[in-house]
């Protein structure tokens, strides 16, 4: 079970950081009642806007559990060409997917292609620099599963058809130091 954008409560971040620890107090019971197997915080600007840290979401969680031994599993965030942060962050061995994932989280990427907006704005140039030959859709998919740090990607797909070329495209993830070029240029355009 995930907490779904706390940050968007638009709360200051001491009333945030208490309304996640009575949260994640709630998430707790339903593990110890064997209702959930664990829980996670699914943010979309919250760790760019300083809203909170893996740090402090893990000592929330202890707070929340009365010990070391919670049920915190999961962060995540969106990992994607058009907020590339995260992953030039993870690139640098720094950032929330970094410090989650050595923290033994298990980490998520959400909207790889933008809610599909993505691969319409994706310049065949682009998706040529990012792997020769593959589609708008494909390159935007490999950038953002070759990721450092990141256990699962998540992604929809309408057709079969989507689903093997995600799963292909997905296949062969780029090398860190091709990612790093790809990030680069897009840092300067």
């Amino acid at each position: 079970m995930f907490v779904h954008n706390p940050e968007h409560a638009h709360l200051d971040r001491e009333e945030l950081h208490e309304r996640l620890r009575e949260a994640f107090a709630v998430l707790e019971e339903f593990a110890h009642a064997r209702r959930i197997g664990g829980y996670g915080v699914a943010a979309w600007s919250a760790f760019t806007s300083g809203a909170f840290t893996v740090t402090e979401l893990l000592d929330l969680a202890r707070e929340a559990a009365g010990s070391g031994e919670h049920h915190l599993r999961a962060v995540q965030l969106p990992v994607i060409l058009v907020m590339a942060r995260p992953i030039s962050l993870a690139l640098d061995g720094r950032g929330p997917l970094v410090q989650a994932r050595s923290a033994g989280l298990t980490t998520f990427g959400s909207s790889p292609l933008h809610g599909g907006e993505l691969p319409r704005l994706a310049t065949p140039e682009l998706a040529d620099y990012i792997r020769p030959g593959s589609t708008p859709a494909a390159a935007c998919l490999l950038a953002a599963v070759s990721c450092p740090s990141l256990d699962v990607v998540l992604l929809s797909a309408s057709t079969p058809e989507h689903w093997a070329a995600a799963q292909e495209a997905a296949a062969a993830p780029l090398a860190p130091d091709q990612l790093r070029k790809v990030t680069d240029v897009l840092a300067q355009g």
